[in-house]
């Protein structure tokens, strides 16, 4: 297969691919893929495989089909491309131990001297990365499940990851069977319910240096070229002002998004389907009146740009097998054209990596429908966003600005901010109604924590309690600065454009976990 993005490569490594029907059609084939399918779209779609699953190669190139049968099992291949990716990477590096570091070992061979030693190396070695607490629990979660599931399939005799009673949770939380088991190599130094946010100045500050190009001094520097400076900025800009997670922002189409503002300002607000989601948390997320202008823009001249130019390239008609939405009044049908002629799909059922297959026929021209488009005119892989947090944490740091951020830490800052814009207006805005007024207004937004709630995809409120507690800690003075004027809160729009919490008639609203 090919891979979906970037690729974890080094020479003596094991390597993190992604499964594609998108692969070139070589002219010739070696001597060992003689008996292989030319084309791998039927054996995936016969195996029930969708495109974006990981698949691991050893050192010496070799698929193992027992290991990468862990990647076939209902719930992950249901799982977000990103939680996916980041169980798929700490096997790799846990396999690229012991193939380097404990005399060319397979992961079949793994002992428990094995997983100390790569604890050893991993956390307290000067000489190796010294990750912090939270990044080494999520490992050691991750490879002790791959390997529980092992054992569970007779693959390995032991297992290499040290074990010790799981304690009794707090009741009224998850049942604990009892004599459960967990790794007993969880680190003691995570954060815990410690979360990272900006406040409203300091995001702005990131921004404009880190993405824009800015000097320290507030002015734009001469030798920055940041291409799509504009486009970036938008994007980290709708991420803080709505809280959508990474993966679920990279995925929306431009029949989702709302990029034409409205006359009178306010929010608008579209709805994020399950499909691309984490964990079927379909909802609705609200737009900004100035991260709609933001869109605006990037639709009217970025993006047609580049959409212009692809096409005059003859850039789309290359495109294999694609899903077509031949008729934009009815944007959540897409024509799909196979071995069994030409079918159709819901387009909200379609998951992430199936959205970079999917075309909009504009009656102009064909262009992609995903939102989100590089210089070639196609959609950006999950991997070019997590970069742009990268580069614009470096920029920040030549720049002697002390801030840096990543995706998740924008939508922790939309969840502290929009509570404090909530919970400041909300008694107020209740002792100036009539009892008709108040129901309704208590009906769109109920209790501000809840409302956060629902716009971060959350199942329960103890998960969202957390940036109550993020509040709690500051000094009043603190929390009377927080919001600054200009950032718009969700009640200057009128109760009746903002809607009730019912979903769009179609919809399929499964369960939402945190």
């Amino acid at each position: 297969m090919t891979t979906y993005g970037r690729v974890m490569r080094a020479r003596d490594a094991w390597s993190v691919h992604y499964t594609s029907r998108e692969l070139p059609q070589p002219k010739e084939l070696p001597w060992f893929l003689q008996n292989a399918p030319r084309d791998p779209e039927p054996w995936l779609d016969e195996a029930g495989i969708p495109d974006g699953v990981p698949f691991l190669l050893s050192p010496r190139f070799e698929y193992d089909v027992e290991l990468n049968a862990y990647w076939l099992r209902p719930e992950l291949i249901e799982a977000p491309l990103n939680s996916n990716t980041n169980r798929a990477r700490a096997l790799a590096s846990f396999f690229t131990f012991l193939w380097r570091a404990r005399r060319k070992k397979g992961w079949r061979d793994a002992a428990e001297a094995d997983h100390l030693a790569y604890l050893h190396w991993r956390r307290r070695d000067m000489k190796g990365p010294r990750v912090d607490g939270g990044t080494w629990n999520a490992e050691v979660s991750h490879v002790n499940l791959f390997y529980v599931w092992a054992k569970g399939k007779r693959l390995l005799g032991s297992l290499p990851v040290p074990q010790r009673a799981r304690r009794p949770a707090p009741f009224g939380t998850v049942v604990v069977p009892k004599n459960a088991m967990t790794a007993a190599t969880f680190a003691h130094d995570e954060n815990g319910q410690h979360i990272e946010w900006l406040p409203a100045r300091s995001y702005r500050l990131w921004r404009d240096v880190g993405v824009r190009g800015y000097g320290g001094d507030g002015l734009l520097t001469r030798k920055f070229r940041g291409r799509w400076a504009s486009r970036n900025s938008s994007y980290s800009d709708l991420m803080v002002r709505t809280g959508m997670r990474i993966e679920e922002q990279s995925s929306v189409l431009i029949t989702e998004l709302p990029y034409r503002a409205a006359p009178l300002g306010g929010y608008r607000r579209f709805w994020l389907p399950a499909a691309i989601a984490k964990r079927d948390s379909a909802r609705w997320v609200y737009v900004p009146h100035s991260g709609v202008l933001g869109l605006g823009e990037y639709v009217e001249i970025d993006r047609a740009e580049v959409v212009e130019d692809a096409r005059a390239r003859g850039r789309y008609d290359t495109i294999r097998r694609p899903l077509v939405i031949t008729n934009p009044s009815r944007p959540l049908t897409a024509m799909k054209t196979g071995s069994f002629g030409c079918t159709t799909v819901n387009v909200r059922e379609l998951k992430p990596a199936e959205r970079h297959r999917l075309l909009l026929d504009t009656g102009s021209g064909i262009e992609p429908a995903m939102f989100w488009l590089g210089e070639s005119g196609a959609p950006l892989a999950l991997s070019t966003w997590k970069d742009l947090f990268t580069t614009a944490n470096a920029r920040c740091e030549d720049q002697g600005v002390d801030l840096a951020a990543h995706a998740h830490l924008l939508r922790h800052t939309f969840a502290v901010l929009t509570l404090e814009q909530l919970q400041r207006g909300h008694i107020a805005n209740l002792a100036d109604m009539n009892v008709q007024q108040r129901q309704h207004y208590v009906r769109i937004f109920g209790d501000p924590l809840d409302w956060v709630r629902r716009r971060l995809g959350h199942a329960s409120l103890l998960t969202t309690v957390i940036y109550l507690h993020a509040l709690e800690e500051l000094e009043m003075e603190t929390r009377m600065a927080l919001v600054p004027d200009g950032w718009e809160d969700p009640r200057d729009t009128p109760l009746s454009a903002l809607g009730g919490e019912r979903p769009p008639e179609g919809s399929q609203v499964r369960r939402a976990v945190p």
